[in-house]
């Protein structure tokens, strides 16, 4: 079979003709054993892949022939999955640590969630329209070269989101079992199985989110069921600052802003045809109310912890794990299973980080494009495990400094993203050149998007209110950095812009 195979491909006649001397004995120039053994295993792999659902195409663009898929609500699903599990919960809970009530937290939490995730939602429109990957549009603005430097930092940014999600998920399997289960070991079981997934790409990670959210939901409903009447016991506060306010509103926009990073990545197969308005709303609603709903719990949880103490305890053990064990203690093993359940819901968000990940491997360094988009699942997970058992030691103090650097990059990527489609393109998809992408004479120099992003720092320092740092804006007025960070990088890039366009003419 094989050997017909040979016969029939133009590429490998060499091979064929090389068994054929074999066979008559006429091996004055025989291939080695090695070399033969390497394509067959070759042969084998390639027909595997295949044959398999494993996602081949890495930051290639999607001709406009290859976007036909209608499943238009798996644009919902996606974020939808990636947002019903503990992370989340995990982020509300930072809410009591800025001094904020319940009451105030809820109020922080809908008004900045609404205000933030229609940035993601609506960049991920612009998949279908183009067929381009978010980080290679961003060569539309940045360059061919100089997009390296937001690739990096979104490089990080996601890796960091990973090392949360594997700490949170260690800490909860190691919770159940007692002791028994290290966090590290607990790492590692959740790491590998996020790999599964992404390594498999676009159709398997649209599959799994579309249902992966169902156990989530329930094993969710359930731990409140059971530490509801512990909710109810929140610790007295102060009344709300602004500096408290604002400085938690940055926890927030740091966890929906970043999504923008990514949010092309799962539309680029999706038909042209579909109305945007209808897709933004698709993606808007998935960001928005599991969201909303999950922070608030753990708003919730995070001020009800000082006063049970078996939450206290569980806390001061494992952390988030240890507190949703103790939740659910009443409940006996079924009370694990959940715990086991919840720990598996952030496999979702996981493996979809991941999928970016690997695509933005290959725009950061693009030789790698001939390297199988699948091989660098494997790297991320042997970066992402070692970093989250380290991490898992101090986890809510890593968790916000990490936060703290998140957020105010991205707003002002985002902001240089938005301004050059809607201004500088009029909005008009086809001036995404499939043609062009990779081409560095038919893109921008980059200058200036790099420029004005760079220079608005220069009043997003002084407006950081951090645990290392307070500027003196963010002293009078809390953290606004990065309303800064989108609002002066907007206003910068409009004349960098033009006159780049002007020096340049592209």
């Amino acid at each position: 079979m094989m050997f017909h195979g040979h016969e029939q491909d133009g590429n490998e006649t060499i091979v064929g003709n090389k068994h054929v001397d074999k066979v008559f004995g006429q091996s004055d120039v025989t291939e080695p054993k090695a070399r033969t053994s390497m394509v067959t295993l070759r042969g084998i792999w390639a027909d595997f892949i295949s044959a398999s659902p494993i996602e081949e195409r890495g930051v290639m663009p999607v001709a406009l022939e290859d976007r036909t898929a209608t499943n238009y609500m798996s644009y919902f699903w996606i974020w939808a999955s990636m947002n019903i599990n503990l992370l989340p919960i995990t982020f509300g809970m930072l809410g009591p640590t800025y001094g904020l009530g319940l009451r105030d937290c809820a109020l922080v939490i809908l008004f900045f969630c609404l205000l933030t995730a229609a940035i993601p939602a609506y960049l991920g429109t612009l998949g279908p329209k183009t067929g381009l990957r978010q980080m290679i549009q961003a060569r539309f603005s940045f360059g061919r070269y100089l997009v390296s430097v937001p690739v990096i930092l979104n490089l990080a940014t996601l890796t960091g989101f990973c090392v949360v999600i594997c700490v949170i998920g260690g800490q909860c399997l190691s919770a159940v079992a007692g002791g028994s289960l290290t966090p590290a070991v607990g790492i590692v079981i959740i790491g590998v199985l996020a790999l599964l997934i992404s390594f498999c790409g676009y159709d398997v990670l649209h599959h799994y989110e579309r249902y992966a959210w169902i156990p989530a939901l329930i094993a969710i409903v359930i731990a409140t069921g059971c530490g509801g009447s512990g909710l109810s016991e929140q610790a007295p506060t102060e009344p709300a600052t602004a500096g408290g306010v604002l400085s938690f509103g940055m926890i927030i926009a740091s966890y929906m802003i970043p999504y923008a990073c990514l949010a092309s990545d799962f539309t680029t197969y999706l038909n042209p045809k579909f109305s945007s308005m209808r897709l933004f709303l698709y993606g808007f609603i998935g960001l928005v109310v599991p969201s909303i709903l999950l922070m608030v719990l753990g708003a919730a949880i995070g001020g009800a912890i000082s006063s049970n103490p078996e939450w206290q305890e569980g806390y001061d053990t494992t952390q988030v794990g240890g507190v949703l064990a103790a939740m659910l203690s009443r409940a006996g093993g079924f009370g694990k299973f959940v715990v086991v359940v919840l720990s598996l819901t952030l496999l979702g968000n996981f493996a979809a980080t991941m999928y970016s990940i690997t695509l933005n491997f290959q725009i950061l360094i693009p030789q790698l494009v001939v390297i199988p988009r699948y091989m660098f699942s494997i790297v991320v997970a042997a970066i992402v495990i070692p970093v989250s058992i380290k991490a898992a030691e101090e986890f809510f103090a890593s968790l916000e400094n990490f936060v703290a650097l998140i957020g105010y990059w991205s707003a002002a990527f985002v902001a240089v993203l938005i301004v050059e489609h809607n201004v500088f393109r009029g909005g008009q998809y086809d001036t995404y050149g499939q043609d062009s992408w990779n081409v560095a004479s038919r893109l921008p120099w980059g200058v200036a998007a790099l420029a004005a992003s760079a220079l608005s720092f220069a009043l997003v320092i002084p407006s950081m209110s951090q645990v290392w740092f307070e500027g003196p804006i963010a002293k009078k007025s809390g953290d606004i950095g990065f309303e800064m960070a989108f609002t002066v990088t907007a206003v910068l890039y409009l004349p960098f812009r033009y006159l780049e366009k002007r020096l340049c003419g592209r």
